[in-house]
């Protein structure tokens, strides 16, 4: 009886989101890879920088996630690749929900791209952009909480 693979699990996480984003709600969501692109996200090859999700002919698509190739197949993914748009898969009550958020004014962004499962998900999220004076405050309101967690130590 032949064994199987352990699954290797690797998150890649947008940090920027949260920095750059007040997120709403999050949602997951199935994306179509070719099979180059797998086999890096497995890996951990690849990040959701710059990345952002938009509604096209009501089908979901992410736009700017780069997946760079590994060293095995190098040949498989060249350079107007890595970056190419994606489909994104979810239900039509969800799709409905992010069309309803983007007539709003919301913005849609990546916040993680799992693959710990035989599937490979990104988590989307519902998000407000954070004004420069928003930013701000959060940094001080994190200063000021880190320098009281001190105090109460001592």
């Amino acid at each position: 009886m032949a064994q199987r693979k352990g699954n290797s699990s690797s998150t890649i996480i947008n940090r920027r989101a949260r920095h750059d984003y007040q997120l709403k709600q999050n949602f997951m969501a199935g994306i179509m890879l070719s099979g180059p692109e797998v086999r890096s996200l497995r890996t951990g090859h690849g990040h959701l920088r710059g990345a952002f999700v938009n509604i096209k002919d009501d089908e979901l698509w992410l736009f700017n996630a780069t997946i760079t190739p590994t060293n095995t197949n190098k040949n498989a993914l060249t350079e107007e690749n890595q970056t190419r748009p994606r489909k994104l898969l979810v239900k039509k009550r969800e799709l409905n929900e992010l069309l309803a958020a983007k007539t709003q004014g919301l913005t849609i962004i990546p916040t993680k791209l799992i693959t710990n499962s035989k599937y490979i998900k990104i988590e989307i999220a519902i998000a407000r952009g954070l004004k420069k004076y928003d930013k701000r405050e959060k940094i001080k309101q994190r200063d000021t909480e880190r320098d009281a967690k001190r105090t109460f130590k001592r």
